[in-house]
C-alpha cells in the first residue's frame, strides 16, 4: 500500500505503535510529477507500507460518499496488545467492530486521516471468519 501523506514522522509514530517489530526498510528523496518528496517503506520482511510526504489538502470525509479509501485492515494476532500500544502512544479508538463469535476488530484514524481496521480472528475456518 502506498499512502501519500503530509507528515511522515506522525505516520511512523502511529504505525510503530501498532507494529513495533516493523522498521524503515528503505527511504529516499525524489520527485513525483514535478514535486519534491521524501518517501520511505515501513514494514518487515513480508510486507510494508510505502509513505510519501508530498500530499496536499485533506483526506476524504469518512462519513461522506467521495471515491477513495473507506478503510483498510490489518490482521493481527493480539488485538488487545495493538490497542493498548496505540492508546499508550496517544491515539484513540475511533469505533469498535460489531460483536462476532469468530473475530474482534477495532478502528483507528491514523494521522493522515485514513481509517485503519485491526482485526483478530478466533477461527481458521474462512466461512466462520467471514460470516455476518
Amino acid at each position: 500500500m502506498n499512502l501519500v501523506v503530509d507528515d511522515i514522522p506522525a505516520m511512523l509514530r502511529f504505525y510503530q505503535a501498532a507494529f513495533p517489530h516493523w522498521y524503515v526498510r528503505s527511504q529516499g528523496q525524489g520527485e513525483w510529477y514535478g514535486k519534491a518528496r521524501t518517501w520511505l517503506h515501513f514494514g518487515d520482511e513480508r510486507q510494508y507500507i510505502a509513505l510519501s510526504d508530498h500530499g496536499e489538502g485533506q483526506n476524504r470525509d469518512l462519513s461522506g460518499h467521495q471515491v477513495g479509501f473507506a478503510h483498510f485492515a490489518y490482521v493481527v494476532n493480539n488485538l488487545k496488545a495493538v490497542v493498548e500500544r496505540l492508546v499508550a502512544a496517544g491515539f484513540q479508538v475511533d469505533k469498535l467492530g460489531a460483536k462476532h463469535p469468530h473475530r474482534d476488530n477495532v478502528y483507528f484514524i491514523d494521522p493522515a486521516g485514513f481509517e485503519v481496521e485491526f482485526v483478530e480472528y478466533f477461527s481458521d475456518i474462512p466461512a466462520e471468519r467471514n460470516s455476518d
